[in-house]
């Protein structure tokens, strides 16, 4: 008996320190694992960044050594690219440029929020006729590319007489042309609990109460998400910009950047031109980071839901 115990003791000390030498190298090939993905993770990050800091970096140096000394550490350090850079183009100074910008945003934010909710909610609560065909045709223009509606809408827009004015960017964002948004929108709409706006219509709130007292509030993650979306998108447009706006005092500052480069194709200014680039990422970081919490909700709430 007490030979049998001995064994059975040793067996279990065995089996014992076994165990705790398999959980030490899970836990070692754990650290490792993670600290390898987080290296990654760092040096991409690195390479992302660099060209950002470098950019505003080289807006502080001379024209001249902008890059005959391309390092991070500037020999001389100036804000007269910034001064030079704001005087803008044709008697226009950047500062104008920035007010178009903006005020073009919180419009299209404004169009957004508007159009696409009240399409997300019809599309997600209320059942009309060809509901399910109608959400079809809408995710199918998420699949067209742009550039297939680019000579049909200039056209149009063109009989409207709307060429040079701000109404070919802004007027789109009112129909709920954004499919995106709208999709995101629903999807979030589907998520909310059906009993709380049941509740609200046997308290006697109509379809349009309930929207407007319930849905709004609670979908307000996803809607933050759509006027931070909206608002990149249209700051960061170029193109459409570009297309539609020909006077200077209606530039915005992504149509503005374009001064810089010369007839030839090359830039003329250097320092002015990343200078104002630098100054352009301004609104767009204060934005994100101010709304990330309720960025990302709305991404989490919304993307994972069917």
């Amino acid at each position: 008996m007490k030979t049998s115990t001995v064994v059975r003791q040793h067996l279990a000390r065995l089996i014992g320190e076994r165990r705790q030498r398999l959980e030490n190298n899970m836990k070692t090939s754990t650290v490792i694992r993670h600290t390898l993905t987080h290296l990654f993770i760092i040096i991409l990050g690195v390479f992302m960044i660099y060209p950002i800091v470098w950019m505003v970096v080289s807006s502080l140096k001379p024209n001249n050594m902008i890059f005959s000394d391309p390092g991070l550490i500037p020999k001389a350090v100036t804000i007269e690219n910034y001064i030079t850079g704001w005087k803008g183009y044709a008697g226009t100074s950047f500062g104008t440029f920035f007010t178009n910008a903006l005020m073009m945003c919180a419009v299209a934010i404004v169009g957004n929020l508007i159009s696409c909710s009240m399409a997300a909610y019809a599309f997600a609560r209320l059942k009309f006729v060809g509901r399910g065909f109608w959400f079809t045709v809408m995710m199918g223009t998420l699949m067209l590319p742009g550039h297939v509606t680019l000579v049909p809408r200039y056209i149009l827009f063109n009989t409207f007489g709307w060429l040079g004015s701000y109404l070919p960017i802004l007027v789109p964002k009112f129909l709920a042309t954004d499919a995106f948004f709208v999709f995101l929108l629903v999807q979030f709409i589907r998520s909310l609990p059906l009993e709380v706006e049941e509740a609200a219509i046997i308290d006697g709130c109509g379809k349009v109460g309930v929207f407007l007292r319930i849905v709004i509030p609670l979908a307000s993650p996803a809607l933050v998400t759509t006027a931070l979306f909206t608002f990149l998108w249209t700051w960061d447009d170029f193109f459409n910009h570009l297309l539609y706006l020909t006077r200077p005092e209606v530039f915005t500052v992504s149509r503005a950047l374009r001064t810089f480069v010369g007839d030839a194709g090359a830039v003329t200014n250097w320092g002015g031109a990343l200078a104002m680039s630098t100054l352009s990422i301004v609104p767009a970081f204060i934005l994100f980071f101010a709304l990330q919490k309720y960025f990302v909700q709305g991404i989490t709430t919304t993307g994972i839901k069917g």
